[in-house]
């Protein structure tokens, strides 16, 4: 029996980023592998010119152009499309779902799951550090020459015996909070497609939007990036975070008024640490995030680590092995649910 044939997007440098050396020698031996030779990303035209005879594609960051209907009219043996990333908004435009991938039954796969395991962490992470100001006592030991800031209380609520609110549960979200149980605080979740009861069995309150704000020593925010959230976390909730309070965002920069937030921040009364900025990536060079002490920011990097990184590959191999066995798909997209989808 043919092995399915698979067109990869990425190099053989770009699929050892998110697989093992034995995972990739297993795709390569199941299935019948055309790699992109590289350096350069394929083009979309180059695509669709490729895609006729195959039956899989692999894609991932910066290895993909936007699909469209070219795309799909000449994919007439696709089956799956295996996103070896995250968010696949920019990869998949919502029309194609219901013009080509729902009537075809093609399979779209994202490799989500694994790389919220690393977000989550970076997420734990950053409440303990920002509550403890551990950036701002070493940057003072650093830069000053001295040893413990006058005006630097290391007293304080931390987050061990906090209010923890998250915003989402998304894969991120129920990470942290698995990450999370057993830990001595309490945890509010704010989520309209959740129920009560959901929120219970994940160790959660489910509370309304401003609650989370009102009642919170520490925020989480955990949504994806669609019309509903778009802004979401407005001027009006930020005030409502109390002095002292914890803002932290590794999820979508979009979610936030982030003009709010750097004036809240510039008032010195709440802590925050983000990962993404918006409207732009990097924020510019003058941009008050880059130089306000109590504001922490990183360089999108949340959710790279090997921990999440190489199961991308060992997912892949499940999604492709389950897809050509006709059996349900793990990590499937949902498209019921794919408005509501970062």
């Amino acid at each position: 029996m043919a092995r399915p044939r698979i067109l990869c997007l990425l190099t053989r440098e770009q699929l050892l980023r998110v697989a093992t050396e034995d995972d990739v020698q297993r795709l390569l031996a199941d299935y019948d592998v055309t790699l992109n030779p590289g350096p350069e990303p394929l083009t979309y035209e180059q695509v669709v010119a490729q895609i006729p005879p195959y039956q899989g594609m692999l894609t991932s960051w910066g290895a993909s152009p936007p699909l469209g209907p070219e795309f799909f009219a000449a994919a007439a043996n696709l089956r799956i499309i295996a996103h070896m990333a995250g968010t696949i908004r920019y990869l998949i435009p919502a029309p194609m779902v219901e013009a080509y991938l729902r009537p075809r039954q093609i399979v779209l796969f994202s490799a989500r799951d694994p790389l919220s395991y690393n977000v989550s962490e970076s997420i734990v992470g950053l409440l303990i550090a920002t509550s403890r100001r551990w950036f701002e006592h070493s940057r003072y030991v650093r830069d000053s020459g001295e040893w413990r800031s006058p005006d630097l209380e290391p007293e304080g609520q931390h987050l061990l015996g906090s209010t923890l609110g998250l915003l989402g549960a998304s894969r991120v979200g129920r990470h942290l909070l698995e990450l999370l149980r057993g830990w001595d605080l309490r945890k509010l979740l704010y989520d309209p497609y959740l129920s009560a009861t959901e929120a219970a069995a994940l160790g959660a309150e489910k509370v309304e939007l401003e609650d989370i704000f009102r009642r919170s020593t520490h925020v989480a925010d955990c949504l994806p990036a669609t019309a509903e959230t778009a802004g979401l976390v407005s001027r009006k909730l930020l005030a409502l975070l109390r002095d002292g309070g914890v803002f932290v965002n590794c999820a979508r920069a979009r979610t936030v008024d982030m003009e709010a937030l750097v004036a809240e921040a510039q008032t010195g009364r709440l802590l925050v640490a983000v990962d993404v900025t918006d409207p732009v990536e990097p924020p510019p060079p003058d941009s008050a995030m880059r130089t306000l002490p109590n504001f922490c920011l990183l360089p999108h990097i949340a959710g790279v680590g090997d921990y999440g990184m190489k199961q991308v590959g060992r997912l892949t191999l499940q999604a492709l092995r389950a897809c050509f066995a006709g059996q349900p798909v793990p990590g499937a997209v949902d498209y019921d649910r794919f408005e509501q989808l970062a």
